[in-house]
Order: C-alpha cells, then sequence, then structure tokens
C-alpha cells in the first residue's frame, strides 16, 4: 500500500516536473526567430502557408519591396495549439527547415531512428555490465593487492579521459590503423545482421568504456565496505565459506546501491550518445538532435526534447522504485 501511494505521488509529480520543462521549452524556443527563410527550390509563399496553417504566423502579406510581413501569433495561443494537436490528432508538427525531412511528419522520422540509439546503449549496458562488476568484484577482493593498484589505474584513465577522446582513440586505431571495424555504422534497417552489429561496435566500445569505469568503482566502494561488516563475520562463524558468505550475503547487501547506480549509467550513456552518433555515423535520435537545432527546426526539438526529458524523469522513478525490490527491508514512502 504504501509502495502504491509512493509511485503515484512519484507519477505525479514526475508529470508536473515534464509539463514544466516542456513549456518552459516551447517558450524559450519560440522566443527566437522565426525561420522563414526558403530553402533552395522552395516558394515562399509554400513556406509561408505551411508556418501561417502550423499557427505560428497570421496576416502575412508581401510588401511592394519582395519583402514578406507577418504578426506572430501570441506563444501561449501557439502552445495552446501545439498540446491540442498532440492530444486530439498525435500530430507532434512536421519539419520545416530541416532540408533533408522537409515537411515530413516528425514522428514517423522519430521511429525511424529510434532503434539505433535504443540498442547501441544496449549493447553498451550488456558489454559494460558484466567488465565493470567483474573488475569492482576483483578489486574488492584483492583490496590493497597489485590486482587493486592496477584496476585503480585503470579506472582512473578511463574516468579522467573524456569520452570523446577515447571515441577518436577507438577510431583511429580499431578502424583506421587496424581496418578491424568501418569509421561509420551502414545504413541498414537490419539491425540485428552481423554486418551492421559489427558496424556498430566501435560505437558501443565509445559508449561502454566510462560506464565500466562507473561500474567498477561503485562496485570496489560498496562491497569493501559491506566485507568489513559484522554479520559477515557471524555468518563465518555460523560455518559459511568465504565464497559463500560473498555471494549469499555481501553480493546482496552491495546491490542495493550498485543496481540503481547501474540504472543511472545507462540514462548517462543515453544522453552521452548524442556526441558518439554523429562521431561514428550512426543514424539515431542523438544527430536528428543535433541536426534540428543546427536546422533550427522548432517543432523537431521540442518532441526530442520531450524525449530526453521524459527518459530521464522515467529513470528516477525507476531508480528509486527498485531499491524497494531489491532490498525487501526497504519501504519506499512508509515513515
Amino acid at each position: 500500500m504504501y509502495m502504491f501511494k509512493y509511485v503515484t505521488k512519484r507519477l505525479g509529480l514526475m508529470l508536473f516536473t515534464f509539463v514544466i520543462i516542456f513549456t518552459m521549452c516551447f517558450v524559450l524556443i519560440k522566443l527566437l526567430p522565426i525561420p522563414t527563410n526558403a530553402l533552395p527550390g522552395q516558394d515562399p509563399i509554400v513556406v509561408m502557408k505551411t508556418l501561417e496553417g502550423r499557427g505560428w504566423i497570421t496576416n502575412i502579406q508581401e510588401g511592394t519591396n519582395g519583402v514578406w510581413t507577418y504578426d506572430r501569433v501570441p506563444i501561449l495561443i501557439q502552445y495552446g495549439n501545439y498540446i491540442k494537436r498532440i492530444v486530439t490528432e498525435g500530430d507532434f508538427g512536421i519539419a520545416t527547415t530541416y532540408g533533408e525531412y522537409l515537411n515530413m511528419d516528425l514522428w514517423e522520422v522519430f521511429t525511424d531512428h529510434l532503434p539505433p540509439t535504443i540498442l547501441i546503449n544496449i549493447y553498451s549496458t550488456l558489454i559494460g555490465v558484466p567488465i565493470g562488476l567483474g573488475l569492482g568484484i576483483l578489486a574488492a577482493l584483492k583490496k590493497n593487492k597489485w590486482q587493486d593498484q592496477v584496476i585503480n589505474v585503470f579506472i582512473i584513465l578511463l574516468i579522467s579521459v573524456p569520452s570523446i577522446v577515447l571515441a577518436l582513440m577507438l577510431q583511429y586505431v580499431f578502424c583506421f590503423k587496424l581496418g578491424w571495424f568501418p569509421l561509420s555504422m551502414l545504413t541498414s534497417d537490419q539491425y540485428f545482421s552481423w554486418p551492421v552489429f559489427h558496424s556498430m561496435l566501435p560505437a558501443v566500445f565509445a559508449l561502454c568504456l566510462g560506464s565500466i569505469a562507473g561500474y567498477a568503482r561503485y562496485t570496489r566502494a560498496e562491497l569493501s565496505e559491506v566485507l568489513t561488516g559484522e554479520f559477515m563475520l557471524l555468518a563465518r562463524t555460523k560455518g559459511l565459506t568465504k565464497r559463500q558468505a560473498i555471494f549469499r550475503h555481501a553480493m546482496r547487501n552491495s546491490m542495493v546501491v550498485i543496481f540503481p547506480s547501474i540504472l543511472s549509467e545507462f540514462v548517462g550513456v543515453l544522453s552521452g550518445s548524442l556526441i558518439i552518433e554523429q562521431m561514428f555515423g550512426i543514424n539515431g535520435v542523438g544527430g536528428l538532435y543535433l541536426g534540428a537545432i543546427t536546422a533550427k527546426d522548432y517543432d523537431f526539438f521540442m518532441l526530442l526534447s520531450g524525449f530526453y526529458t521524459l527518459v530521464g524523469l522515467t529513470a528516477g522513478i525507476v531508480i528509486d522504485i527498485s531499491y524497494g525490490f531489491i532490498d525487501p527491508r526497504i519501504r519506499m514512502g512508509a515513515k
């Protein structure tokens, strides 16, 4: 009952926070100049009428000197029309200035670009979690020994070097010099075929290296503290071997902190993939987001900003709820 009330309350707060952030993004982006310049091959009249149809401008007139004039629709009215279209029609808008996707439905473009982004993040998590946990466990069990020192040096290097630099090193060594991987991902929708998966691996490795360091650091710190607890001594005196005490008690208690960190790292990787996707030619949401900002396509920006905001807020709830499932002693929302 406590958990149900807690989840309901958190969902309400999440929705409230999302509305505030979404509204702020809309108002701020609408304060910028409206891009009314026609792209090569476009009719200026069509451009202006498209903006009028989307509810951005009104009272369009062509001056005697060929300069178009218009009145900007009040921002709150624009916002009301925008939300109404999304709720009643599922219409997130069309691309008005993003030349490559001009006049295409934004939701269809978004869903077409979403699978590569999700896959490279899932692959990086599947690779990074076992390696990171393994290194952290080994470092904790061999604390202050040479194995621990080597792992600590490795962790510090991965944390200190920016992910962009690591990505450039991977490209130079494994893609350019050794030729083991292509420099960019293959342009194909056969995401589960070996050639496409093989072309994704450089981006996956670039994303998971930083996560490996994070997992290893969290695991070593938490497991080292748990191993020195009095309950571990009690478990040994009851006849459990060292291995049994570690896996039955120490690992379970340390996972209360480690597992939520895995979820938070996944969200961090999802956010960090914006630049990595651009570097490795991943045709995902990250490159689409940067391209929409460059092209000043405001509806595109709103859709993708809402997506990343929702991912971050949802992850916060999942992380909090996970505590109650990992450790039954924790009751979220109880007094």
